[in-house]
């Protein structure tokens, strides 16, 4: 790879993130500025973050999920200035799926989905690659969505790509997502540990939830 600076955009898919790397981990309020200048290279210039996310609701086994994440995206609103977050929908609704010890052959289930992120991650980066806003493009996420996306950045667009998977090496990176990208790289427990944010966040009253 070019070891000339690179203009970089970090495309966060929100959901991917969280469940993959941070849940049930002590490191939630996370920097992410400070993560990803731990964990990409010293070329790259990162000259903005796209964090894709959706608006939780809360739920009998958890009635303060949705202020615990109001409460950080605004801590990462007030403390890190290039970072852009972008919303999509979360639907929370009861279906009926088939049961794996019947009877009943059927059972009612809530079922959570988080919808938009994924397209409004690719819309971005194919919208900046088309304005030239970036040399380098590092997708944050392991949804195999997007992989066509991450082939028309590349060979049409002529970007640099790079995959960090969250959750690897443990969990292993998508071979669709893998196939287009120049690097992959890892996040290290060592740099989760070393990138959280301040509390409170300086010159506001915003704290790392107690919980969290």
């Amino acid at each position: 790879m070019n070891k000339a600076p690179l203009r970089t955009y970090v495309y966060i898919d929100g959901f991917n993130f969280y469940y993959g790397q941070v849940k049930g981990t002590p490191w939630k309020w996370l920097d992410p500025v400070a993560l990803f200048r731990k964990v990409l290279r010293p070329q790259n210039d990162i000259r903005k973050i796209k964090y894709f996310t959706a608006r939780v609701e809360p739920t009998p086994y958890d009635p303060d999920a949705n202020v615990r994440q109001d409460t950080y995206l605004r801590a990462l609103t007030a403390h890190c200035p290039n970072v852009e977050l972008h919303f999509g929908h979360f639907l929370r609704h009861q279906i009926f799926m088939e049961n794996a010890n019947p009877p009943p052959g059927k059972v009612c289930v809530w079922k959570n989905e988080e919808k938009g992120s994924d397209v409004n991650l690719a819309l971005h980066l194919l919208n900046d690659a088309w304005r030239d806003e970036y040399d380098c493009a590092v997708v944050v996420s392991n949804d195999s969505d997007l992989a066509e996306a991450l082939r028309m950045v590349r060979e049409q667009n002529g970007k640099v790509i790079g995959v960090v998977t969250p959750g690897a090496p443990k969990r292993r990176t998508s071979c669709q997502l893998a196939k287009y990208a120049h690097f992959i790289s890892p996040i290290r427990k060592w740099a989760l540990q070393a990138s959280q944010l301040p509390s409170p966040i300086p010159g506001t009253t915003i704290r790392k939830p107690d919980t969290w």
